[in-house]
């Protein structure tokens, strides 16, 4: 048995979440062939993964965003490649990275993926090809702190996230301004709800700073506040539930029972905000 399947099976597994834990595995793995390499020394971890691996977030998830801490054009996770591969190498797997073509995020997420976001995807067979994305913001909004969070697997290692306040700035940016077709990203609203009964203040002065990045327009507290307040009374509730329920495997889904447009906007008036 090779060290990654002997990482995969540490997990209470079923069938269904087999393929979550090993997703999850290479994505611990990328994290420390990246903590190897000195990635952190100028970058920092961010989105749900983040709070799913570092501070416990109850779902799983599939993405992997970083952001520099400066911007800098010149920039480019391909540096950190050979030491991704050889840390896959260390518990028994020969993975592939490709970069993925910008134009198959455009159709989906117009409002998010950059011109200077880099996205790659690393993946390895087994009996289906199993991968996960990797991205990095190397023109990114900044005016975000940083802490050092402790990883176990493969071995003891830390990493560079964004604080908690500012990880919470990012996902309420996500949750307003997120354009899908004709998708809620249920996955937002979940974490929402984790922030707010977990007590996290949200920095406003960082999600400020993330809208502008992204529209030119620096808002006020108050505008902002109408504009979540909007967001969740005329959401779908079902699509909201929908799409967040094939990430929480190993978990009730009686959870979201209580689910409702006033629960949400009862959260929101529960917000502590964070200059």
């Amino acid at each position: 048995m090779t060290v990654f399947e002997t990482l995969v099976e540490a997990y209470p597994l079923n069938d269904e979440q087999r393929t979550f834990a090993q997703r999850e595995t290479m994505q611990k793995i990328a994290l420390a062939g990246l903590t190897r390499a000195g990635f952190f020394n100028h970058a920092a971890f961010y989105g749900g993964t983040c709070l799913r691996l570092l501070y416990g977030l109850t779902r799983y998830s599939e993405d992997m965003d970083f952001s520099l801490a400066q911007k800098s054009p010149n920039a480019h996770l391909e540096n950190y490649f050979p030491a991704i591969i050889e840390e896959f190498k260390l518990v028994g797997l020969d993975v592939e990275i490709a970069k993925k073509e910008k134009k198959i995020f455009g159709r989906v997420e117009p409002a998010f993926l950059k011109e200077d976001t880099e996205a790659y995807d690393i993946t390895f067979q087994t009996r289906k090809m199993m991968k996960i994305k990797i991205e990095l913001d190397i023109n990114p909004p900044l005016s975000f702190e940083t802490e050092q969070k402790l990883l176990t697997e493969p071995y003891p290692f830390y990493v560079t996230s964004m604080s908690l306040p500012c990880l919470f700035a990012g996902k309420m940016h996500a949750l307003v301004y997120r354009a899908w077709q004709r998708r809620v990203k249920g996955r937002d609203w979940y974490d929402f709800e984790w922030y707010v009964l977990n007590n996290i203040p949200l920095s406003f002065t960082h999600l400020r700073e993330r809208i502008h990045e992204f529209s030119g327009e620096w808002i006020s507290k108050s505008d902002f506040q109408q504009q979540l307040l909007d967001k969740l009374a005329n959401t779908s509730i079902d699509m909201v539930k929908q799409d967040v329920m094939p990430f929480l495997y190993g978990r009730s889904p009686r959870e979201l029972d209580f689910w409702s447009n006033d629960y949400f906007l009862e959260l929101a008036s529960r917000i502590r905000w964070q200059e």
